[in-house]
């Protein structure tokens, strides 16, 4: 899946010409923890955001910049030009969602504006991809059949969590999976779990495993 699969195509924006309060207000009237900032081209000139707010003198905020002079103008300033982040990550809408999530994580952000060339298309936001942890299903083309779970399970642990499962003892009765051997940490004990539980067909897992003692 890529950004434009999962965006909110109908954006909340405002304008960096607007008032801190227009904007907390729209925020507030939206129920939305942050908006991008279009200049009068449509063009994206910043991000504004709750924790944006947090600088702000209304909540008896210090100037907490590196520089004292921009934390209050961060802090004192009606405009949002003053008060958003302009520094943007943004994202092509052909952008697969894992690299969108993966943005998310290393700049420490819960939203993503996607972009069409120069112009703003949508949204990702985390509740976006929180959606599509959701709508997500098991994989339909595994065979059905015990003997199809096992050798899924099997192939999913060498390929996907990267266990070779030669000290494993796996058998599905009915859709029933038993896991006996032993396996190196508690990491790959839950990884073998997880991997049985994910199969399409499986009924339920039973966990016989232990720690194997250096």
């Amino acid at each position: 899946m890529k950004a434009k699969d999962v965006m909110t195509a109908k954006v909340v924006r405002v304008s960096p010409d607007h008032s801190v309060r227009h904007a907390a207000q729209i925020m507030l009237d939206h129920r939305i923890s942050g908006m991008p900032v279009l200049d009068d081209d449509s063009r994206l000139v910043g991000i504004v955001s709750e924790g944006d707010f947090l600088r702000r003198s209304e909540l008896g905020a210090a100037a907490i910049s590196p520089s004292e002079a921009r934390g209050y103008v961060k802090g004192h300033s009606w405009k949002v030009a003053d008060l958003m982040t302009s520094d943007v990550v943004a994202a092509d809408e052909e952008t697969p969602i894992e690299r969108i999530a993966a943005l998310m994580r290393e700049h420490g952000i819960k939203r993503i504006p996607v972009m069409r060339g120069r112009r703003l298309v949508g949204v990702v936001s985390r509740a976006d991809l929180l959606r599509v942890v959701v709508a997500a299903r098991f994989d339909d083309d595994t065979a059905a059949g015990d003997d199809a779970i096992r050798r899924s399970i099997l192939t999913r642990l060498r390929d996907d969590a990267g266990v070779e499962g030669d000290a494993l003892t796996l058998t599905v009765t009915n859709g029933l999976v038993h896991l006996s051997g032993a396996v190196i940490s508690q990491s790959e004990r839950d990884a073998v779990r997880v991997v049985a539980e994910g199969v399409r067909g499986v009924k339920g897992v039973f966990d016989h495993l232990y720690l194997a003692h250096p």
